[in-house]
């Protein structure tokens, strides 16, 4: 017991002089330079590449959601309820397919949700179609912010705004498994017909590394990949798939659907092995009866109906490492993801509201740093050191 008080009491104190550490540095530096101190990101302030994408007008192909569905849509350079797509950008040979980004926000989440596209747009430099499913009474406030952004971030992006939609009789039902309206990402195989890949993440997300790093773990899928996610623990001894859940899950330690990427050709085309059926369902098919037997038995609402999916059909998912998806239990039972000492963290998970309280300074300080960051200032570019993060190469 001695031992562990000690191990308690040194962390506290390496908590508090992290935190004063962060604090220190936040008040000493404006905005944009705290970014690169908290991150370490080593951000450049030449803008010879940056001044170059601000003045090229993007437009693409508009990708077209739901047909059945009122959306909002805005191209790069949009400023009022236009919906012409904007122009493609010339680079090398032939026209660059923009990336595509999903998110699901309801309720008190419209401000992460701005902070976290924020991110997304810091470093990229490829275009990026983004697809936002809101509430009804959140729509405007998204349009307002996102048409506000200065040129030089807002010709990088388009983007459209969808209602909430869920299939059939269980609407409220669905809307309220686990986090508000996040099982909205079960569907969208379904809604977004017309979209070939995408990365779906939660609001509560930051990227630490250009959208395009993450788009390109996508082209590591093998022929029977169809979606990617990182495991739920790296340690199976504080692990909590394997030692509470009462559904089956993926692996050992089952997998976090906070950042989800997605061939959604190949899962609408997919026939998926169930423990209901003698055959295989589609997607379509298979959720709502999913959802009905196992309803009882699930606590983390559809990222548990992910892991039953895919427990079922393992050839069918890349797993990625831990530091695409870096989340607060990497670091409060010790350092246990490897690869973010390795390489540093490339995508922060600020879950269980660690961007909005004090159990976790450096999630909130980097949090706070790119929320408050003026988009007028400079866009920073990365530079060939980039990819150490704090908590990688200097904390753990």
């Amino acid at each position: 017991m001695r031992r562990y008080m000690r191990v308690l009491v040194l962390c506290m104190v390496l908590a508090f002089f992290s935190a004063l550490y962060v604090c220190s540095h936040l008040s000493s530096l404006g905005t944009f330079e705290s970014v690169a101190v908290v991150g370490d990101l080593a951000f450049s302030r030449s803008a010879s590449l940056q001044s170059d994408v601000g003045k090229i007008a993007r437009q693409w192909p508009e990708t077209r959601g739901p047909g059945d569905l009122q959306d909002y849509r805005h191209g790069a350079g949009d400023t009022g309820s236009s919906s012409a797509p904007p122009p493609p950008p010339q680079r090398g040979r032939g026209r660059e397919e923009p990336m595509h980004l999903a998110v699901v926000a309801c309720g008190d989440r419209q401000e992460e949700t701005l902070t976290m596209l924020k991110s997304a747009m810091l470093l990229s430099a490829r275009p990026a179609s983004f697809h936002i499913f809101a509430e009804e009474q959140l729509h405007q406030g998204f349009r307002d912010q996102l048409d506000s952004w200065p040129s030089m971030y807002r010709s990088k992006f388009n983007y459209t705004i969808y209602p909430i939609t869920f299939p059939g009789e269980n609407q409220e039902e669905w809307k309220k498994l686990f986090k508000p309206c996040a099982s909205q990402r079960l569907f969208l195989p379904i809604l977004l017909k017309e979209v070939d890949s995408l990365i779906y993440v939660d609001t509560d997300i930051l990227f630490l590394r250009p959208l395009e790093d993450v788009w390109a773990l996508l082209s590591r899928f093998n022929s029977t990949q169809l979606a990617a996610m990182s495991p739920e623990h790296e340690e199976p001894r504080i692990a909590w798939y394997n030692r509470f859940a009462r559904h089956p899950f993926y692996g050992t330690t089952g997998v976090n659907s906070g950042v989800m990427l997605m061939n959604l050709t190949r899962i609408r085309a997919a026939h998926f092995k169930n423990d209901m059926t003698s055959v295989g369902l589609r997607w379509g098919e298979l959720l709502v009866p999913l959802y009905h037997k196992y309803k009882q038995n699930i606590t983390w609402g559809d990222q548990d109906l992910i892991n039953i999916v895919f427990h079922y059909n393992p050839e069918n998912l890349y797993v990625f490492p831990c530091h695409w998806n870096f989340r607060p239990d990497h670091c409060i039972y010790g350092s246990n993801c490897d690869a973010a000492k390795q390489a540093g963290v490339f995508i922060l998970h600020g879950n269980r509201g660690v961007f909005h309280d004090s159990r976790q300074p450096a999630f909130r300080a980097i949090y706070d740093a790119i929320k408050k960051m003026s988009l007028a200032n400079e866009p920073p570019q990365r530079s060939p050191s980039w990819g150490g993060f704090l908590f990688g190469r200097t904390w753990l």
